[in-house]
Order: structure tokens, then sequence, then C-alpha cells
């Protein structure tokens, strides 16, 4: 073996050397940053060997868990904040669950109690750093004065020495990850510690838990009921046609280039887009042609679905009808009646088992979840 050879053996073994001993270093201070986050380390139901249950088949739904005792925050004057006992967090954050827009059942929502109210200066810069957690973020103050919690603004400074913040679990991008949580609850003790005030914090092992049950529950309902007229062979339909029909029929063009049809509280029941990649761009609509049109349902975001489903295949086969076109699904087979009563019944279905998990097809809960 030559010298140069040696010698790039050598390089090699110390550069593999280094980048094990950076990674080991860089895992060991995000762990050393976790723990000084949220405390001790929790047991993570999803990864237990152990049954949950006498019945290994039952479904453990997940529940929100008991939250850790109060933390104080020291001021800046070196004197700490008298705490509540620990056994009286948990009653005091139920409470909390109905400051506006928290929902404890999709949220981790941590609390600030300070001994005189926030300032603007401060609120602010607690709103913007949750806001880049990579989740929702939201917050409430409580009005001492009004006697109510409000949504949390940057202009509410000297009204709030109580805050709730809340970071959302789960959405249509997926569970909320440690490194997520660990920012946010980093900017809730950030504030709280340059202030006299106590924060409360649920437990990170559970938190996460909960995300991931309640992301691959999510994934079971997360449906989309599409129906697609289209054109004879050598045909198209021409955009101009498709937009009388579309607004004759009570759709309205919206600026993505998609047709939304509308209920009374302007709730979109479903869409009308074009099967081809081209939008229905207004300008551009006189111009258009396609071979097809898709009628889109989103499943968990409508409230009976199964009778917009219905209204939805009513407009179908009038579009159809019109254009001299055919009724299919996505594999590009006619829909008939007995395929029609299918999939309502798939629609029944699903809405149960959201009824079931106290998630509501169309409520708030499940907008917030599927978007």
């Amino acid at each position: 073996m030559s010298d140069l050879q040696i010698s790039l053996l050598v390089i090699g073994v110390v550069v593999v050397g280094a980048v094990y001993l950076f990674n080991w270093a860089q895992e060991r201070k995000l762990r050393r940053k976790l723990e000084q986050a949220f405390g001790a380390e929790h047991d993570d139901v999803l990864l237990r060997t152990a049954p949950l249950s006498p019945a290994a088949d039952q479904r453990i739904e997940p529940q929100l868990p008991p939250l850790q005792g109060l933390s104080a925050a020291t001021p800046e004057d070196g004197t700490e904040t008298t705490l509540p006992e620990p056994e009286q967090a948990p009653i005091a954050i139920a409470r909390e669950a109905l400051a506006p827009g928290l929902d404890p059942t999709i949220d981790f929502i941590a609390r600030i109690d300070a001994s005189t109210p926030v300032s603007d200066a401060l609120i602010g810069e607690l709103l913007s750093k949750i806001a880049v957690c990579g989740k929702p973020a939201r917050g409430a103050g409580f009005n001492a004065d009004a006697g109510q919690w409000e949504d949390l603004v940057c202009t509410g400074g000297g009204r709030y020495a109580r805050l709730c913040l809340a970071l959302q679990l789960v959405n249509r991008t997926g569970p909320v990850n440690s490194a997520q949580l660990a920012a946010f609850c980093d900017a809730i003790k950030s504030c709280a510690g340059r202030i006299p005030a106590a924060v409360t914090l649920p437990g990170i092992g559970e938190a996460l838990a909960l995300a991931r049950a309640l992301d691959g529950f999510c994934a079971e309902v997360d449906v989309a009921v599409g129906i697609n007229i289209v054109a004879p062979e050598s045909g198209a339909f021409s955009g101009t046609k498709i937009r009388a029909l579309a607004e004759a029929a009570g759709f309205k063009l919206e600026p993505e280039g998609v047709f939304h049809y509308r209920n009374d509280e302007r709730r979109t029941l479903f869409t009308l887009d074009n099967h081809e990649p081209a939008p229905f761009i207004p300008e551009q609509i006189k111009s258009l042609s396609t071979t097809g049109i898709t009628l889109l349902l989103d499943v968990p975001r409508v409230a009976d679905g199964q009778k917009a489903f219905d209204r939805m295949v009513e407009i179908g086969r009038s579009f159809a009808q019109t254009l001299g076109g055919r009724l299919v699904d996505d594999n590009r087979v006619a829909l008939n009646d007995p395929g029609i009563a299918k999939i309502r019944r798939q629609l029944g279905a699903i809405y149960a088992k959201m009824e079931a998990r106290g998630i509501q097809a169309g409520s708030e809960r499940a907008l917030r979840l599927f978007s």
C-alpha cells in the first residue's frame, strides 16, 4: 500500500469519526434542551410493548393528560412568584378550555399567570414567536374588567394578566413534532421569564402520543369524493360554456381558478375544477377548452355531506346532459345508480366514525384539523 493510499485512509477515518462525534454532540444538545423545556421524560404510550387493556383489539381513545404543576419564573429583582399547589393546575387549565378558539382536544395549551398586566410589546413578541412554530397557533387573554376571555392581539397589552396560548396538534401536514413543541414552550417561558409570572405546560410525551393518535384517525377519514364529466372521444368542452353552466347552477369562480358551490353560511360544499392542469382563470376562460371537469366534495369539511353529495350528483348529471359528456368516477367507469348508492353508504360510515370521535364533519374542530 502506497503512502498516498495510507494517507487517504487515515483522512477518511478522521472524517468519519468527526461526523460521528458531531452528530452525537448535536443529539445530546437537543436532548438536554427538550429536558429543560419539558421536565422529566414521559412514557410514550405508542411504544409500549405491554397491552394497554385486557382486550388487545380494543381502541384506546386518546385523552388530554393531567397537566404538570405550575413552575415559577424569577423576575429581574430575584424574587419568586407565589404559585398555587400543583394539584390545582388540572382544574385551572380545564376552565381555560373555555377560552375562545382554544380546544383541548386538538390543541397543546399553555397558560401564563402574571401579577400585573402584560405589555403590548411582550404580547406582540410572544404572538410573533408562536406564529412560526410550524403549526397554527392562537391565544386568548382574560379581561378582568369585562370578566371574559378575548382573542389575544398585539394591541391587547395592559388588559391581560392571564394568557392562554395554544399550538394545534394536527393538521393536514401531519402531527406536531418535538422540535415544534420545544420552540412553542421556549417562547412561553421566555415571555414569562421577563415578568413576574407562572407558567403551566402539558407533558411533552402525552402531547406527542395524542398528536400521533389523532393524526392516524384523521388519515382514516380524510377522503375526497370526486365525479367527472368527460367529453366524447376527440371532443372538448369550451370554457365559456362551462362558466355559464356553473354560474347558472350557483357556483362562483374564485381567485385560485376553481368554482365553489357554497351554502347560506358561505361555506364550500363542493367545487368544480378543470380535469386538466390549467385552472379556470377569468382572463383566459374564453379561450380555454378541456376534455373534462371534476366535481369534488371534501368529506370531513362538509356537514351533512350526504345531502351535499346528492346535490353534486344532480348537478353532475345535468352538466353531462347539457355538455354531451359522460358522468364517470376517477377510473373513468360510468357512474350508475348502484355505484352512487355505494358511495353514499361509505359517506355515512365516515360521518358516523367522525361523530363517534367527537369531530363532527364541518364543525370548527374539523375545519381546523383538515386544513
